[in-house]
Formats: structure tokens, sequence, C-alpha cells
């Protein structure tokens, strides 16, 4: 039997079915954070003691490995953050307390099976277990926005698993088969054309999984409707789950030939490059802070995409180090700045940018968690945005990328000017009351945590890097 290498999965499933059997017992709030924290952090323990790679499990359904086991590990980070920022959120969705963190497993779950799918049946069940929760996360506040966005989300989401699966059929009548290392093997010198096409139809149902061009268009809504807990899940979770079976998937099946992964890498770095520009050129427009962090998240996809092409060019057939250091990066930026953002906002009962005025007198400790997100999201020395930047960077230069990464260092600069209006704003605006910003005990803790791994990993980023690169690197 294979059950012992899912074990952390198995225990985020338990979880959540535990959480809605104690709900019908018991409907105190605590009691359903406690599952759900405790299921967490037992899956988080398990995960880290084990030391099995390289373990094809179900008949090679999935695959343990290096890559998914330090994925697993940073989306079960990510998720235990959420719990606890949802805390502070706890008076909106007192009514589906039980439902809501049900569902955040549910989606964890789904997130934690992607990168180690190896075949793209369990590729495509993951993603859409994954994505379903998220349908129904997103429109939980049951207010017109909320409901629009998880109806736009879902009517996208729709379309595109519609194209991932054509694509996935294109791709069994070219290859045989639909397991990943079977179809690279079978691919051969001479490619077909079919083949191509379904590479192209995959793709581009993968890019909605992670918003990019011209796949984003639910995402801004989606962010701005959401409960701000679950903007932070799809901004810090999804977008690095979506990411991390992009690159099994791709790097695993269709690397060889070279020829092959030269052609989709080429696609990958010319989605790369105006997801990140029309992001930016967007993000300098927006008044909402949910709004603009969303079109902040498409630009850093455009960055993460950098390090697939990468992959593609590179012929790499496993998940590279360097594209990791940037997702757990942007997975700690990201949790800072959401973390505070769920603070303010509940208590300005606002999300508009220009209400974040004069923060720094509100509440020193939000302002500095939320100025060291987005100076590390900008990619300020001294934080782990800029050396994930500079590694990505590397990365595109080393694969025959030098265009790419002169097109990333523009849209560099041109972000700095959202991200440095804001930081303004809080430092030098003018407070609109006197009242201060009560941070309650967990968002302090989790604004804590983040703040100084931005600030380890940007002193000493070789610490994850050559961990990360080992690990992957196993035989």
């Amino acid at each position: 039997m294979n059950w012992q290498f899912i074990l952390p999965e198995i225990i985020i499933a338990a979880s959540a079915v535990i959480i809605i059997i104690a709900d019908l017992i018991s409907r105190k709030p605590v009691v359903t954070t406690a599952i759900a924290m405790t299921g967490i952090t037992a899956s988080l323990i398990i995960a880290c003691i084990s030391d099995t790679f390289f373990e094809s499990v179900f008949e090679g359904m999935l695959f343990i490995d290096g890559w998914s086991w330090i994925t697993r590990i940073l989306l079960l980070g990510v998720s235990a953050a959420v719990v606890a920022a949802s805390t502070a959120y706890s008076d909106k969705l007192k009514n589906h307390w039980a439902e809501y963190h049900a569902l955040v497993l549910f989606a964890l779950l789904g997130m934690m099976l992607m990168p180690a799918a190896g075949n793209l049946i369990s590729a495509f069940l993951a993603i859409e277990l994954a994505t379903i929760s998220f349908f129904i996360l997103v429109g939980m506040l049951k207010t017109p926005e909320s409901s629009e966005a998880s109806l736009k989300m879902m009517l996208t989401g729709g379309v595109a698993s519609a194209i991932m699966l054509y694509g996935m059929a294109f791709i069994f009548g070219s290859s045989g088969s639909t397991g990943l290392a079977e179809i690279a093997m079978n691919s051969g010198p001479a490619f077909s054309s079919g083949l191509l096409l379904g590479i192209l139809l995959l793709l581009a149902g993968f890019m909605f999984e992670v918003g990019a061009v011209p796949f984003h268009m639910w995402l801004p809504d989606a962010y701005e409707g959401a409960p701000t807990p679950i903007t932070m899940y799809l901004s810090a979770g999804s977008k690095i789950a979506g990411i991390a079976v992009i690159a099994r998937v791709f790097s695993m099946a269709f690397t060889t030939p070279a020829q092959l992964g030269h052609d989709w890498g080429i696609a990958v770095a010319v989605i790369s490059a105006i997801t990140m520009t029309l992001g930016n050129v967007i993000a300098l427009q927006q008044t909402n802070i949910k709004r603009l962090l969303a079109y902040s998240g498409i630009v850093h996809t455009g960055y993460m995409l950098i390090g697939i092409a990468a992959i593609g060019m590179g012929n790499q057939v496993s998940g590279d180090g360097k594209l990791f250091f940037y997702m757990a990066a942007f997975a700690l930026a990201e949790i800072a700045v959401f973390t505070a953002v769920i603070v303010i906002t509940r208590y300005l009962n606002s999300d508009r940018i220009e209400d974040f005025s004069g923060l720094v007198h509100k509440s020193p400790v939000l302002f500095a968690a939320l100025s060291t997100g987005l100076l590390s999201l900008m990619g300020l020395p001294l934080t782990a945005g800029f050396m994930a930047k500079l590694f990505i960077f590397t990365s595109a230069i080393d694969n025959g990328l030098l265009w790419l990464m002169i097109i990333a260092v523009i849209n560099t600069v041109i972000s700095a000017y959202y991200y440095i209006r804001i930081i303004r704003l809080m430092w030098l605006g003018k407070p609109c009351s006197e009242s201060k910003i009560k941070l309650p005990a967990a968002p302090g803790f989790i604004s804590l945590i983040s703040g100084l791994g931005i600030i380890l990993l940007g002193i000493a980023p070789y610490l994850l890097l050559k961990l990360v690169e080992n690990i992957i690197s196993l035989p």
C-alpha cells in the first residue's frame, strides 16, 4: 500500500471532515480553528520528518520527490498563516466558520497534490479540487460583490478546465499515455503537431490557474470580492501551487526532445513579458488596495513564469531551486502584506488606498509589516524579494533569455512607483483620526514571522537556496 507516502494529505482531508462533524456537536468557533490548526501542524510535522523521495505512488499517479516535498511544506506554512490571520475576520464569517475552515483545508489538499502529480489525470483532479473549493470561498460573504466575483471565477474556470481537458486529449492521442514519464518517452525526436497543439491548450488552462495574461480577467474581481484572508490564500497559495504544477508537468513530460522544450519555453517567455507589463500598467491606476495587490500578483506571476521558461530552454527534468526561492519569497511578502491589510481594512471598513493615510501613527507594527512586504515585492536590496529577482533574472540570462530579463528589470522600476506611493502615504499622510488600531495576537505573530523571514532571506538567501537545490537534486 502507498498510503504512508501521502500521510500529510490524509491528515488534512481527515481534519476537514472532523471539522464538519465537530460543528454538528459544538458550534464554538474556537473548536473549529483549533482542529484546523492542529491538522495543519500535524501534517507539517509529518512532512518535515519524512525522508521518502522518488516514490511512485498509486501506479505513477503521484510522484513524491524533492520538488513535491518542499512545495508541500511551503503550502502548509501558507495555510497555517491563513487560518491564523482569519481570526481577525471572524465577525464576518461567524455563521459559516466551520464550512470556511473545511473548505480552506480541502483547497489545501488539492494544492498539495498538484506539484506531486505524475499523471495528467491526477493533475487535473488536484486542480479541480482546489479550484472548486476556492469558487465557494470567494463567495462566502454572500454580498453582491462577493457573489459576482465567485460567479466570474467559476465561469472562467469552467472554460479553462474545458480547454485544459481538450489539450490533455490531444496529448493522449499523440503520445498514447497520460503519464508524464510515458509522454516524455513516447514524444520522440519527430513530435507531432497534435502534441504541440495539446501542449498549447494545456498551457492555456494552466495560465488561468496562475492568473497570467490573457487569462487574468477573473483575478481583480475575485481579490476584491472575496474575504480578505481568502484573497491572501489565492495569492500566496493558489498561485504558488499553480506554478509548481506547471513546473512539474512541463519539466517531466515536455523537455524531450530539446526542441520541444525550447518551443514551449519561448511561448511561456512571451506570456511572461506580456503578463508583467500589462499588470504593471493597470496597477498604476488602482485606488483599491485589494485590486492593486491583484495586479501586483499578476506582475509577479510574470516574474515566476521566467523560471518556467528557463526550465524549458534549459531542458531541466525537475523543479528549479531559483524558482522555488522566488515562490517562497513571494509567499512571505504576500503573507506580511495581506495580514496587515486584513486588520487595517476591518478597522477602517474600507479598502481604499487613500484611507491608509498616516497608518504609522495608528499602528507602527502594522505599518512596519506592510512596508516590509511591499518593499520585498518591489525588490528592494536586503529583502527576500530582491534576492529572488536576482536569482530568477540570472536564470533567464543563463538560458538565453536576456531580452526577457531586460523587460523584467524595466517592469521592476515601474512597479516601484505604486509600492512607494502606498508607503509614502502611510508615512507622511495625515491620519483621518487619532485612534489606535488594536492588533490581534495571531495576526501580530504572523506579521512578525513573515517580516523576519523576508529580512533573513534577504541577508542570507543561500541558506534556503542551497538547501532546496540539494533536496531537488537528491538521487
